[in-house]
């Protein structure tokens, strides 16, 4: 199949203004400039002088595992009974019938993060789903992607005030770092080939083995720089998500190499680390040395918004080209699944949205959405 006809934006550092990609076997065969395009070989799709971009993704979500439209009974997000809960995972809780999924697909988002709440320190491993299906192990593109972690008011308020631990920031780091000790011991009594089996510790190695990153929620600034020493300490890869706080150490976190997830931005703050909220802190980061990333934390706000969220940023600082790869290639780089999604390359899935509209213009629409080359939209 091709699609042809449009302007073809590639997240690779290549822009043709009438484009072509060609699909097959649910993975990208070519692209490129349509004066030099080969005959097509079967369907053709007309972009009719729109976009073609690589699908959207948000790296940090709940959908499908904090349901639309339902209380308690679709609320499996935070396994709230124990404050380190590093086994739990989320492809356990998704449910793939979420009606706010079909939605994230208008707006064109292809994949999202599949993530834990922030009630616990430790809240399990998060999952790249692509958002088409009715079988989360077929959608699953990656499942750990992350571990989940959570600093501040959340494990204080959830735990802390029910009369467990964490009731300070002390107790949330001193978790974590006992944690993280029990599972270095554990993953090195089982290489030295003892009989050892804890489902906690077993879900820790991938982190420890520096496999996936740890994202960890924090939005205040002194929140951001624990992160980082608990990261530095343990030798972690690491994303922050929220970055609330983050402009008022950005030179600080310029010095060190992860990708901030910011967001969500839209809406009056719903708690004290929220205030302050602002759509200029993806481009003080990008100025600070740092490659961002933007979410919608769904269902905290929708998931169809994501792109409305980056023509934010972009009016608020952050440039046109990264505001773009924020939501493709960057966010896929901090779910660990680039060599898949988040650019059109060769080889790479099928994973392709068609706007008939610069995508950060507020009224442009997807026309048409293709996951591993089938047309969803």
């Amino acid at each position: 199949m091709r699609i042809q006809n449009g302007i073809l934006l590639t997240m690779e550092g290549e822009c043709f203004e009438h484009g072509y990609v060609d699909l097959e076997g649910g993975k990208i065969s070519g692209f490129g400039d349509m004066a030099k395009a080969p005959a097509a070989a079967g369907e053709v799709y007309d972009a009719e002088g729109g976009y073609i971009l690589p699908g959207f993704i948000d790296a940090h979500t709940h959908i499908g595992i904090s349901e639309e439209g339902l209380r308690w009974e679709g609320a499996d997000y935070n396994e709230s009974t124990r404050s380190v809960t590093p086994e739990m995972q989320a492809v356990d809780g998704f449910n793939p019938f979420d009606t706010a999924i079909p939605k994230a697909l208008a707006g064109g988002v292809t994949t999202a993060a599949v993530s834990p709440g922030s009630a616990n320190v430790i809240g399990g491993w998060i999952a790249a789903v692509k958002l088409t299906g009715r079988d989360v192990e077929a959608m699953t593109l990656k499942n750990p992607a992350a571990m989940k972690f959570a600093l501040g008011e959340n494990p204080k308020n959830i735990h802390g005030n029910n009369g467990s631990e964490p009731k300070t920031r002390m107790a949330s780091a001193a978790l974590i770092r006992k944690t993280l000790k029990e599972a270095q011991r554990y993953m090195a009594k089982k290489e030295a080939g003892e009989d050892v089996f804890d489902p906690a510790c077993e879900a820790l190695i991938p982190l420890l083995k520096r496999q996936i990153p740890a994202h960890f929620h924090a939005h205040r600034a002194d929140d951001i720089l624990t992160a980082i020493r608990l990261a530095k300490e343990f030798d972690l890869k690491f994303c922050i998500v929220h970055a609330t706080g983050a402009a008022k150490v950005a030179d600080i976190l310029g010095q060190y190499d992860f990708i901030p997830l910011v967001g969500p931005s839209l809406g009056p703050a719903g708690k004290p680390e929220t205030v302050g909220t602002s759509f200029a802190t993806a481009g003080i980061l990008r100025r600070a040395g740092l490659t961002v990333s933007i979410t919608t934390d769904h269902d905290v706000t929708p998931l169809e918004l994501l792109p409305f969220f980056a023509a934010l940023c972009v009016r608020e600082g952050l440039p046109e080209e990264d505001a773009l790869k924020a939501i493709t290639i960057t966010a896929a780089k901090a779910l660990g699944v680039e060599d898949r999604v988040g650019s059109i390359a060769v080889g790479k899935d099928a994973d392709i949205c068609v706007f008939d509209d610069h995508p950060f213009r507020i009224m442009s629409r997807a026309k048409a959405i293709f996951i591993d080359g089938n047309r969803v939209l």
